[in-house]
């Protein structure tokens, strides 16, 4: 990943007239916040007009979020159109995400997580709850273990559900927590070892399946594992 002063080029790793995927750098909001800290939106917005020489505003729709230290794949929409398509396949569950985490301690060779999460708006914190308290949502993972290493394991993750924090508070209350997320119980050096590594949907126009895929950033602790 280039960067150009304070702000980071885009990978770009899909584009056509209705949809731009790109590869979100960790430490990269995915939106504007009061920090004014570079965001996937903004410099999605500065690429096209760069690129295809637009003047004033573009649209571009954030249809999904990652956390800013999170690395990985995400989907933007060029038209209202897609904008709306896309957002109906989240609301239907169709859309399916594969994460990839490298997490300390060993995990099973497979698992189903399920647990009901509370997050504190105040603190940013979620919280695994009993699933009578209010405001609990349900949230469900499945993982594969792929390769374990030195008391630490490369984790393949399906997510089912689309909560916040919902990766790094389940894998958390596994004792599991991924390493370098300091929020959630781990006191890894590194940069939290989280990547949205895959996602597939169906095109908005075209109605075929769509799979876009994300590296994983290069040195550690990634580079310890054969990936």
């Amino acid at each position: 990943m280039k960067t150009t002063g304070t702000n980071p080029d885009l990978e770009i790793l899909f584009e056509d007239n209705h949809l731009l995927a790109v590869c979100k750098p960790a430490g990269v909001l995915s939106q504007e916040d009061r920090t004014g800290d570079p965001d996937i939106l903004t410099l999605g917005k500065e690429y096209l007009k760069k690129e295809y020489k637009k003047p004033g505003n573009v649209f571009l729709g954030l249809l999904h979020r990652l956390d800013k230290p999170v690395s990985g794949v995400m989907i933007l929409a060029k038209t209202s159109k897609s904008a709306a398509r896309i957002s109906e396949q989240i609301r239907q569950r169709s859309i399916k995400k594969s994460y990839l985490a490298v997490v300390q301690g060993d995990p099973q060779d497979f698992n189903y997580l399920t647990h009901h999460l509370l997050k504190d708006e105040t603190t940013n914190r979620v919280t695994v709850v009993n699933e009578r308290s209010k405001g609990a949502k349900r949230a469900e993972l499945m993982y594969q273990t792929v390769e374990r290493k030195n008391g630490m394991a490369l984790l393949k993750i399906k997510l089912i559900t689309g909560r916040a924090h919902q990766i790094r508070v389940q894998l958390s209350e596994m004792n599991l927590p991924i390493l370098g997320d300091k929020k959630y119980g781990s006191n890894g050096i590194h940069n939290i070892a989280l990547h949205a590594h895959e996602i597939e949907f169906s095109h908005p126009t075209l109605k075929k399946t769509i799979s876009i895929e994300a590296i994983p950033p290069l040195g550690e602790p990634w580079s310890f594992f054969k990936m």
